[in-house]
């Protein structure tokens, strides 16, 4: 006789859905009074050090056409490579520094926007330094789990070329996806989901 193990059913999956950025950015979807702001939307405070950056760009389908109601997240150091988070044994970061950040695309034209300062180096875990970059998290509707990518920065050629992960991406030819252009103050991150120019993607 097979024992009764009595265990819970695992629940049935589902995708984030069209609605996603409604519950995460209420106040971004027209839903005053649940926060006065927004998680996500001030990374750096007028006192926070370093180079201050935008990092803009939108989300594509297999098709080309850029995602109204996707939710994009980012989360990095501060000018000194330093995590705001107490598991980041160097030290404190720059205490007017989030370094997290939380922005859904915009209805009309698709595109996101951060406001945020360059981060600095960061050392890989086995202790070489990697290359400035933003960790990035896409959710949107058809994702069963949230897409991990990264951002490099355009005017960090010779830290990029010997980053210890991207000098572990095999197709050469895709690395560029990971590698916001640079205008001033302004870097470009499309991401692609699909398609000829689909963005490394990072299973962590």
């Amino acid at each position: 006789m097979v024992q009764d193990l009595n265990r819970l059913k695992e629940s049935a999956s589902q995708t984030a859905g069209p609605y996603v950025h409604i519950g995460c950015t209420p106040n971004f979807a027209g839903i005053d009074g649940v926060y006065d702001t927004d998680l996500g939307s001030r990374m750096a405070g007028p006192n926070a050090r370093g180079h201050r950056i935008v990092l803009t760009g939108s989300v594509f389908d297999g098709t080309g056409t850029p995602l109204r109601d996707a939710l994009v997240e980012i989360w990095q150091a501060d000018a000194d490579g330093i995590y705001p988070s107490p598991a980041d044994p160097r030290g404190p970061a720059d205490p007017d520094f989030t370094g997290f950040g939380r922005c859904a695309t915009d209805l009309d034209t698709g595109i996101y926007r951060f406001e945020t300062i360059k981060p600095g180096s960061v050392p890989f875990k086995d202790g070489t330094a990697m290359a400035p970059h933003i960790s990035m998290l896409i959710f949107a509707r058809g994702i069963n789990i949230g897409l991990q990518t990264r951002v490099y920065f355009a005017d960090e050629e010779a830290a990029n070329a010997s980053d210890p992960v991207l000098s572990r991406i095999e197709h050469r030819n895709r690395v560029p996806t990971l590698v916001a252009a640079m205008d001033g103050d302004t870097y470009t991150f499309d991401v692609h989901l699909q398609g000829a120019h689909e963005t490394v993607f990072f299973d962590i």
